[in-house]
This record gives C-alpha cells, sequence and structure tokens, in this order.
C-alpha cells in the first residue's frame, strides 16, 4: 500500500519527473494524501506537469460517493480488472515523489517509516489516471492511482507492499504510446532495495493536515 508520500520542489537527479517538477512545482508537499491534488506526467501530455486529484473516480461512476475511489492498484491483478485494464492501455501517468511512508507494526504500537532513494533524488511511482465527467455541472474531475507491487528487502519489514518505483529509463517506457501490455507489466517490480533507505520519523505524519517539515525530519 501507499497512502503518503513527499514531493519537494527542490528536484534532484537525471529523471523526467525531476526535470518537470524543477521548472513547474512552486509547492512542497511534505505529506501528500488522498484527495489532494498532486503533480502527475501523463503519457498524453508528457511534456507538461499536471494536477490531479489522488484516488481513482472511474469514468462510469454514477456520482462522486457511488464508488470508493481507489488510491492503489495492485500490479498483480491490473491486466484482470476491466477498470485498471483499460487504463493500463491508453492512460498511464509517472507521479513525481522523493520519498514514501509506511507504517510498521510493533508492540507499542505503529511506528511511520519515511522510505526514499540513497542518494535522495526525485523520481517516479506507476500510475493510472481518468476523468470522470460531473453530468450536473459539466466539470471534469481528473484523478489518479499509484500502483503496488510486494515489497523488497528493505521495506519488508516495515510492510509487506510498496509502491511501484519507476527508473529514469523506466519513466520513458511507461509513458510510450508503443508498448505492449506484456512489456508494461514486466516495468512493475519491486525496486532495487541496495538502492534505497529508510528511518522513521515524527507521528506528525499521521495528520494530512501536517504539511511541514519536521514530518520528513529523522527520529
Amino acid at each position: 500500500m501507499c497512502g503518503r508520500y513527499t514531493v519537494l520542489p527542490k528536484a534532484k537527479g537525471d529523471s523526467k519527473a525531476a526535470k518537470l517538477l524543477a521548472k513547474s512545482l512552486k509547492e512542497t508537499h511534505y505529506n501528500a494524501a488522498p484527495s489532494q491534488n498532486l503533480p502527475v506526467v501523463t503519457n498524453t501530455q508528457p511534456d507538461i506537469l499536471q494536477f490531479f486529484s489522488w484516488g481513482l473516480q472511474p469514468f462510469w461512476a454514477k456520482d462522486v460517493k457511488s464508488v470508493k475511489r481507489a488510491i492503489n492498484a495492485r500490479a498483480e491483478t491490473l491486466a484482470e480488472k476491466t477498470s485498471f485494464r483499460n487504463l493500463l492501455k491508453s492512460k498511464r501517468c509517472l507521479v513525481p515523489a522523493d520519498g514514501f511512508f509506511e507504517w510498521q507494526v510493533t508492540s507499542q504500537g505503529k511506528v511511520p517509516y519515511r522510505i526514499l532513494l540513497q542518494d535522495e533524488a526525485t523520481f517516479s511511482f506507476a500510475g493510472l489516471w481518468d476523468e470522470w465527467l460531473d453530468k450536473s455541472t459539466g466539470e471534469i474531475l481528473h484523478t489518479y492511482t499509484i500502483i503496488t507491487t510486494s515489497a523488497n528487502e528493505l521495506v519488508k519489514p516495515i510492510h509487506n507492499r510498496m509502491p511501484v518505483m519507476l527508473s529514469p529509463e523506466a519513466e520513458e517506457l511507461w509513458l510510450d504510446e508503443h508498448e505492449s501490455k506484456e512489456e508494461l507489466l514486466k516495468l512493475l517490480q519491486p525496486y532495487d532495495a541496495d538502492k534505497m533507505k529508510t528511518y522513521p520519523v515524527s507521528p506528525l505524519v499521521n495528520a494530512a493536515q501536517n504539511n511541514v517539515p519536521d514530518v520528513i525530519n529523522s527520529l
């Protein structure tokens, strides 16, 4: 699962996400949470940063309350579920980030950890997006979900799932209109644990309204 992450304007690294964030992102997201409007890069407009609401609202939903918006989609079942299978073909996106949070269950309660790359560079989660038309107002709602996979050796002691993190090369393939379904699915693997690190953070992250630097400080 992935329920919180960070997106900082001072993007680092050579990823497509980093380059677009450096140009366009003004607001700092120390504690990005579901339902917020957050930056994405879509396969239909791969050269600009857009802001979509986190939590997928499928185009076929009757109204905003008729379905539970999916913040995550399991990589293992993407090709089986109709709503995700169709989006895999035509509506893929990059979700820029520089870290994410997971909670480890302990005898003293849940302990939050921030998980990021060793060099603290900006990367992308693999995502899917959709647009939903509000027939009563004519407003179009753009939303997205983050794809998850099994945890690697670094994350496993904290949680059994992790978001799919894409290398700069995989970012380009994920947005490529000509990639086959089989090739796209091959990208949805756990990231190399040796290139990542983690540290415990303050329980401040538990409340989405806490969008402050202290959220990402190590305990």
